[in-house]
C-alpha cells in the first residue's frame, strides 16, 4: 500500500540542502513533491523538465541523467520531462524513486558534490501544470460546505437525500485548468436576478473561490473494469491545492436541471507541486461517519479506508486587494479548515468514479469539492463567508468584500503537521482577478 511509513518519514532526517532544514519550509527532505518546470525566460519547446522540490531548490532530473549520476533507480520518463508516463508505472516505482532521492539528498550522501550541480533555485524557474490533464471531475465531499450552501437555497432540506449515500460529482473542463500564478479573467455570462423579467449577458458580479484539493490519478483502469477500494487507493498519485473559481450569479440561473456549466469552467487553478501519497502517509487518520449516519455501501467500504482513509491537512485561504498590495499590507486570512472533515475519502471518490466501468487515466484530476469546516470563519468560499452576500468582510485597507473584485488576489495554502512527524506543505495556489474582457 502506498501509505506505509518508512525511513523517509523520519522527522530527524536532514538534507545537505540547507534550506530544506528550515522549520517553516514546505519542502523538507520528508516531502519531495514532483513538478514540471523550466528556467525563466527559456521558451524552447524542449525546455520543460521534471524535478523534485527540496527547500528553495529543485533537483533537475534531466541534469541528473546528463551528468550520468546513478541514483540507484532508473529515471526513464522523468529525464524526458514526461510525468504522466512515470505516474503510470505505479506506486512501487514511485516509492523506489522516493527512497533513492531521499538517500541522495540526505545529510551524509556521497552524491552531494555531484548533485549540487543538478540543483536549480526555485527563484530562477517558472512552473507549469505538473502533467497533462486529460479529464477533470469535481466532487462535492465537503459536507459543511454542502450544508451551508443548501441552507441558503433550501432551508428546510439543506442536504438532498442522496448526499450521504453517493459521492456527488460532475465532469469539469480540463482545458481551463491553470497553474498557480496565472491571472483569471472575470467571466461574462447570462445573469437573471429574482426581480429581472429577462436574463442579460454581462460580466459576473458574484465571483467566488472554492477551497479544494485535487487528486491526480496514477495508474487508472481499463474501460469496463471497476476498481475495488484497495485498487482505488493504489491508483492515487498525490494531491495539489485546487481553487475552483465560480460565478455564483451565472450558476444560479444556468445550473438547473443539468448542473454546473459556464459558471464553473472558465478557470480552475491548481498548485504546481504534486505532493505524493507516500509523503502524506504519516498524516493518515481513521475515517468515521457520525453516529446515526448511513454507512457506505460495500463497494465504497474497506478495512484500510476505515482505519486510515482520511488525511489531516490544514487548509487556509488568504485575500489581498490591489490597494493592500500597493500599501504593503499582508494578505488577510479569511478562512481555515481541515480535509479531515470531508464526508467522503479520496479512495471512495476514485472507486465510485470507476464503479460503472468509467476508465480513469494517468494524469486525470479529481477535485474534492469545497472543504469548509463546521465553525465560524471556516467557510471555503465567499458564498459561505458572506452568507450569500448578506454580510461583508472588512479588509485591512478599509474596503469590504461580499464577493471577489477585480484586482483581488486569492491564495490557498495547506500543511500537514502532527507530533512525531516533519511538517510538510503544498506551496501556494494563487490567482489575481482581471476585469472582464
Amino acid at each position: 500500500m502506498n501509505s506505509s511509513i518508512d525511513f523517509t518519514h523520519d522527522p530527524a532526517a536532514r538534507s545537505w540542502v540547507e534550506s530544506a532544514n528550515a522549520p517553516d519550509t514546505d519542502f523538507p527532505l520528508q516531502n519531495l513533491p514532483l513538478g514540471r518546470f523550466r528556467r525563466r525566460g527559456d521558451h524552447h519547446p524542449a525546455a520543460w523538465r521534471i524535478g523534485i522540490a527540496i527547500g528553495d531548490q529543485v533537483l533537475d532530473f534531466r541534469k541528473v541523467a546528463e551528468a550520468k549520476i546513478d541514483l540507484g533507480v532508473p529515471l526513464g520518463a522523468l529525464e524526458r520531462g514526461v510525468l504522466n508516463a512515470f505516474l503510470a508505472t505505479g506506486p512501487e516505482r514511485r516509492q523506489q524513486l522516493r527512497h533513492a532521492v531521499f538517500n541522495a539528498l540526505g545529510e551524509d550522501s556521497p552524491l552531494q558534490g555531484a548533485l549540487q550541480r543538478c540543483l536549480v533555485p526555485q527563484s530562477a524557474i517558472e512552473l507549469s501544470l505538473p502533467c497533462r490533464i486529460g479529464d477533470y471531475t469535481d466532487f462535492y465531499t465537503g459536507i459543511h460546505h454542502a450544508t451551508a450552501v443548501g441552507k441558503l437555497f433550501r432551508p428546510d432540506q439543506p442536504l438532498l437525500p442522496n448526499y450521504k449515500h453517493v459521492p456527488i460529482g460532475y465532469h469539469g473542463r480540463a482545458s481551463s485548468i491553470v497553474v498557480s500564478g496565472t491571472e483569471v479573467t472575470r467571466p461574462r455570462g447570462q445573469l437573471k436576478g429574482p426581480q429581472d423579467e429577462l436574463p442579460r449577458f454581462a460580466p459576473c458580479e458574484r465571483l467566488d473561490h472554492e477551497l479544494e484539493l485535487g487528486a491526480f490519478i496514477a495508474t487508472g483502469n481499463e474501460l469496463g473494469a471497476p476498481l475495488s477500494m484497495e485498487q482505488a487507493e493504489a491508483a492515487l498519485a498525490g494531491l495539489v491545492l485546487l481553487n475552483d473559481w465560480s460565478a455564483r450569479d451565472m450558476q444560479a440561473w444556468e445550473y438547473q436541471p443539468l448542473g454546473p456549466f459556464l459558471a464553473k469552467n472558465f478557470a480552475t487553478t491548481i498548485s504546481p507541486w504534486l505532493v505524493t501519497m507516500e509523503a502524506l502517509a504519516p498524516f493518515r487518520a481513521p475515517f468515521e461517519r457520525p453516529a446515526g449516519d448511513p454507512q457506505p455501501l460495500p463497494y465504497l467500504d474497506g478495512e484500510f479506508n476505515r482505519g486510515a482513509g482520511s488525511i489531516d491537512i490544514a487548509l487556509e485561504v488568504f485575500l489581498s486587494s490591489a490597494a493592500m498590495r500597493e500599501q504593503g499590507l499582508p494578505a488577510l486570512r479569511i478562512s481555515q479548515s481541515n480535509f479531515r472533515d470531508a464526508y467522503w475519502t479520496l479512495a471512495q471518490m476514485v472507486a465510485h468514479h470507476a464503479s460503472n466501468g468509467c476508465n480513469l487515466q494517468p494524469g486525470d484530476l479529481l477535485g474534492t469539492g469545497t472543504q469548509s469546516g463546521p465553525g465560524p470563519g471556516q467557510g471555503g468560499s465567499m458564498l459561505e463567508l458572506s452568507q450569500g452576500g448578506k454580510v461583508a468582510l472588512t479588509l485591512p485597507d478599509g474596503s469590504e468584500r461580499r464577493f471577489l473584485q477585480d484586482g483581488d488576489e486569492l491564495t490557498l495554502r495547506a500543511r500537514c503537521e502532527r507530533p512525531g512527524a516533519r511538517r510538510i506543505g503544498f506551496g501556494a495556489c494563487a490567482g489575481i482577478v482581471l476585469p472582464a474582457a
